[in-house]
């Protein structure tokens, strides 16, 4: 049966397709950037987005199988100031609030590399404060063929204890499955993702091109999908051998 997700940090669904293509079913968004949501709407148009994470009641959304979401990078890039917990966009706080409401079957999460040097020991420990076990790698984009390495961190967690694994999701389906032992991990090696030729330079300037900045920005924050289908493949392999 199809696994569904509810998309944090959407932005112009990179992630969301990448899963989609690994065969999920994205069934709610959150997103605030007027050109991303442009871009869901064009994709997703019957998929409702929730808008600001910060407004979101969790007690009105229908709980996914999934939560995926990259979470803002700033405060933990090498790229920027570092300030952790101290940076206005720490948002990690606001996506574990989602996890400990929604209790997802499973969570899809990533982040820059430098993640794993600052605030990652809090973003596991919070997982487990709320009962959550998680296993993590670093993907770039070069493992699924992309002529560039994008280094990225993406964190895969679900319940630690047997019995609060939640049945799926009944949204567009009247069955719920019974879970059997797990297994010790979902990280393996899977070959089954699109892969593509060497593409050219991107250039870092409007050049002429419609809402060019916004394009380039876009696809600057965006989650290569080729990854997230790696990845979405491999949850589907292990929820299906449950």
């Amino acid at each position: 049966m199809t696994l569904t997700v509810g998309s944090l940090f959407s932005g112009i669904g990179g992630l969301d397709l990448g899963l989609e293509r690994a065969g999920m079913e994205v069934i709610w968004q959150s997103e605030i950037d007027p050109f991303a949501c442009k871009i869901l709407k064009k994709h997703w148009p019957a998929v409702v987005n929730h808008g600001n994470i910060k407004k979101i009641d969790w007690n009105t959304v229908t709980r996914p199988d999934i939560i995926c979401g990259g979470y803002p990078c700033q405060p933990f890039s090498l790229a920027g100031k570092r300030k952790g917990e101290d940076d206005d966009r720490h948002l990690w706080p606001i996506v574990r609030n989602a996890l400990e409401h929604l209790r997802p079957r499973y969570a899809i999460l990533e982040n820059v590399a430098a993640h794993l040097s600052l605030g990652f020991g809090q973003v596991l420990g919070d997982l487990a404060e709320i009962g959550y076990d998680a296993e993590w790698e670093v993907v770039p984009a070069a493992a699924v063929g992309a002529p560039h390495r994008r280094n990225r961190v993406f964190i895969i967690a679900y319940p630690n204890v047997q019995s609060d694994l939640p049945p799926r999701s009944t949204v567009g389906r009247s069955e719920s499955s019974s879970t059997e032992a797990r297994r010790p991990k979902i990280w393996n090696q899977h070959s089954g993702c699109s892969r593509w030729p060497t593409e050219p330079s991107v250039s870092r300037m409007d050049d002429g091109v419609p809402s060019g900045v916004d394009r380039i920005r876009g696809l600057g924050n965006a989650v290569v999908p080729q990854v997230a289908e790696l990845i979405g493949r491999m949850v589907v392999d292990y929820d299906t051998n449950l």
